[in-house]
């Protein structure tokens, strides 16, 4: 009896040993796992943020570029407005000092000096349908140039064969163009050139149709009419203006 009351607290004392040292074994495994666990999350949490930051990072990237895209098209777009405006400033002061022209042929007309005698000869000279070319003209120096388009288009309607024809089919170009109709400018001043090449106005309205290309965006062909112009029309001022024309462009 007492020897199996030995062998028994033997036992038990063996199995109290081996539950207590697997019981330490599990504690260090799980301590061991949470650790693990732990620096994994704080691995993850750590790419997380870099990833994160990597993205942010990106973005400003893009939202920089996209800001030097658009400062520069601001920037090509006031030049472009800059280059409009100028031409468009050269042109009215083209067309000013045309009408300026105009204005000042009517003055010297009336001027009270002349003798009677030159009075009625410039009178019948004028020809039919003097009143309403007249008309018209005064309506272009008034700068009222959709009344002058159609009172100077009446009039070539009414009288194709008067002497003011060609002078009128000029000043209705010259009209269109005021109005930034740039076709028509363009068509109506090649056929003044074509119908009536030795005319005095004839290297304006070549001029004036390289002037509506340019403004058209036509460069090209506004080129090869300036050059055209300096050709035909080497001595006159409208040659000399197409060659600083060119040299702008």
């Amino acid at each position: 009896m007492n020897r199996i009351a030995i062998s028994s607290a033997l036992l038990l004392t063996l199995a109290g040993c081996a539950s207590t040292s697997d019981l330490e074994a599990t504690r260090r495994q799980l301590d061991l796992v949470n650790q693990q666990a732990t620096t994994r999350i704080a691995a993850v949490e750590t790419k997380l943020s870099n990833d994160k930051l990597l993205e942010m990072v990106n973005q400003v990237d893009t939202l920089k570029a996209e800001v030097a895209k658009l400062r520069g098209d601001v920037e090509v777009l006031n030049y472009n407005l800059q280059t409009t405006q100028k031409r468009q400033n050269d042109l009215y002061n083209d067309l000013d000092g045309r009408l300026g022209k105009l204005e000042g042929a009517a003055s010297s007309k009336q001027d009270a000096s002349q003798p009677a005698a030159a009075q009625q000869q410039a009178a019948a000279g004028d020809g039919q349908g003097a009143p309403d070319y007249d008309k018209a003209l005064n309506l272009l120096r008034a700068r009222d140039f959709p009344n002058s388009i159609n009172a100077l288009g009446a009039f070539l309607q009414q009288n194709p064969q008067a002497p003011q024809a060609a002078e009128a089919s000029y000043w209705l170009g010259v009209a269109h163009t005021a109005l930034r109709q740039y076709d028509a400018a363009i068509e109506i001043h090649r056929r003044f050139v074509e119908q009536y090449p030795n005319n005095h106005f004839a290297p304006d309205a070549l001029r004036n149709i390289g002037n509506c290309q340019r403004e058209l965006g036509q460069v090209d062909q506004a080129k090869n009419t300036y050059r055209r112009l300096i050709k035909l029309y080497p001595k006159s001022d409208a040659a000399l203006k197409a060659k600083q024309a060119l040299a702008r462009m």
